[in-house]
């Protein structure tokens, strides 16, 4: 059978709690200790005091002990009660109530409500109370506040705050009970300074300032300046915001912005880590509303909320003019280079013939040009060299204009004098007759030990040679767009751009796997003013937010953005020094 419990107890403010149990047994055990099925914690109820036990249709209550108990106000040592009838038992303070309610399942064999009964006798109360508590022996609780209160205060702040004052009078004089104030062991970093705390703490109770931390780190600097990063982060925000700002403030805070804002110290013996990607999105989530002239687009989450990509790109060769200009709006470059990479990676093309039959004396694959052979990544692998004419051009394109006695003769490249100067002192007039072969044509000398010889007018400085030279179907104006200069002729300046977007940063050795074609559509660019950049949602195919769980790579603010950039790299890359 089974005993439902039913446990009353009463809140300081006289709410009731009612919580009820059932217990599968023929017998119960009560008294004081807590492995009793009910416990009644009463100093005046022993350990084990009673047990009551299902006898038929009744239940038996039996003491343990000496000690006795009531029953419907009578003590006894033992009595037979009828559930259904009903019977009130008295141990201690408590009140158990046994009864067999209308609603109790078949299987219950009683209901026994327990509740703690509170004396009626004012004087029996406190007697009691005075036997079995610390209440009047110690001070109240709000006494003891105060008292502990005042004792942490002349402990840790009273004594190392007086000794601090005799510091500063006599040095000589050691501070003592500060160390109660350390937040911790200082980071990997700063290690060094671990007895010297003077060194960033400065002024006492004051917080540290930027000034101190650039007294050492004085080639670090901010990413925008400190009125401006006060506008950002406080001076232009909520109400509140600025409000806790202005508290700060009058404790001699510095910010918003400060080093110590985002450099936290006695975070233990660490480096410090990545800023997390809600440090970032704190400021640039709203910043077009915090900061109206700014250029920046708002950005929180890179695959949620993130402007699109805005390289700067070059729109004026002769004057090095270059302007930010976003994806969307399909920008277009002036390099002052003709190049279309469609032609040079055709399979199919005259290129791919022509690097085919040189490809043993300049590496080139018999499938034709592949984006390597031109395109060199630089030592570190993170991008790629500029161009270069003699090193990976002139193996189609070549510079030799004369073969005396077996000796190749080439002009210099990038300089349209040295070249008149050249021609003219080497006194090379070849036939009028003589056209300069084109690539693919019988005739050409491509192979090893050939050459790709160019026809030239007489070496004289006259127009004629020149419009030749320096027209678009002349030697240089293959690549080149002829102009003239000061009434001499030249071409217009190449302008190779390293590197497209400087705020932020790409690494390509990371990206090896990939190849070229995968972000770049060099197959099908037709013309050299295609800015063959990646867009924001052809990245997106593998980064998503910092969070977010569906993307390959979860990419945060700081995998292309530093705060604090060492040649454009943030934190943690191979690049930082610092």
């Amino acid at each position: 059978m089974t005993f439902r419990l039913r446990t009353i107890d009463i809140t300081a403010d006289g709410r009731q709690i009612v919580r009820d149990r059932d217990v599968a047994a023929s017998r119960l055990t009560i008294g004081r200790a807590a492995e009793n099925d009910i416990h009644l914690p009463d100093l005046a109820i022993d350990p084990h005091h009673a047990a009551i036990e299902l006898k038929g249709d009744f239940l038996e209550a039996v003491a343990l002990g000496t000690l006795g108990f009531g029953v419907d106000g009578v003590s006894s040592q033992a009595t037979m009660i009828d559930p259904a009838r009903g019977a009130e038992l008295r141990f201690g303070s408590y009140n158990l109530t046994v009864s067999r309610p209308d609603d109790l399942g078949a299987d219950v064999a009683a209901l026994i409500t327990i509740a703690q009964v509170a004396s009626q006798d004012p004087g029996e109360a406190t007697d009691e109370k005075a036997r079995f508590s610390l209440a009047g022996a110690v001070p109240g609780k709000r006494r003891m506040a105060w008292i502990f209160g005042a004792l942490i205060l002349l402990a840790f702040l009273a004594v190392p705050v007086f000794f601090n004052l005799l510091h500063q009078a006599n040095p000589k004089i050691a501070v003592r009970g500060d160390k109660a104030w350390s937040a911790g062991a200082l980071s990997l970093a700063h290690h060094s300074l671990e007895q010297n705390c003077t060194a960033c703490h400065v002024k006492p109770f004051e917080p540290v300032k930027d000034a101190t931390c650039m007294s050492c780190h004085k080639t670090v600097h901010d990413h925008a300046s400190p009125a401006r990063l006060a506008l950002a982060r406080g001076g232009n925000g909520p109400l509140g915001e600025r409000l806790l700002w202005a508290v700060a403030h009058s404790f001699g805070k510095e910010g918003p912005g400060a080093c110590a804002d985002c450099h936290t110290e006695h975070e233990g013996a660490t480096r410090m880590a990545a800023p997390a990607q809600q440090f970032c999105a704190d400021c640039h989530e709203n910043l077009k509303s915090r900061l109206a002239d700014t250029r920046l687009g708002n950005a929180a989450d890179f695959g949620l909320l993130h402007p699109q990509f805005t390289p700067v790109v070059v729109t004026d060769p002769i004057a090095n003019k270059s302007v930010p200009m976003s994806l969307d709006g399909n920008p277009r470059e002036n390099s002052g280079l003709a190049f279309p990479h469609k032609l040079h990676l055709d399979p199919l093309g005259g290129a791919a013939r022509m690097a085919a039959s040189i490809g043993r004396e300049r590496d080139y694959g018999r499938a034709g040009l592949q984006c390597s052979n031109c395109h060199r990544p630089t030592e570190d692998g993170i991008r790629f060299k500029p161009i270069d004419m003699e090193r990976d051009c002139e193996g189609c394109h070549s510079l030799a204009f004369d073969n005396v006695g077996g000796i190749v003769r080439r002009l210099r490249h990038g300089d349209v004098d040295q070249m008149i100067a050249d021609l003219a002192a080497s006194g090379y007039n070849p036939p009028a007759s003589v056209e300069r072969p084109r690539p693919g044509q019988l005739g050409g000398q491509f192979g090893v030990g050939g050459n790709y010889h160019i026809s030239f007018a007489p070496p004289r400085y006259t127009s004629t040679t020149f419009q030749q030279a320096l027209s678009k179907e002349g030697v240089c104006g293959e690549c080149h767009t002829p102009t003239m200069q000061g009434g001499r002729p030249g071409v217009v300046p190449v302008r190779q751009t390293v590197r497209f977007m400087s705020d932020g940063w790409f690494n390509h050795k990371a990206h090896a796997q990939e190849k070229c074609t995968s972000c770049h559509a060099a197959e099908k660019s037709s013309t050299s003013s295609d800015v063959l950049l990646p867009n924001l949602a052809s990245c997106r195919t593998c980064h998503m937010g910092g969070d977010d769980r569906r993307a390959k790579v979860p990419s945060g603010c700081a995998m292309c953005h530093g705060y604090h950039p060492t040649q454009g790299a943030p934190r943690g890359t191979k690049l930082d020094k610092t």
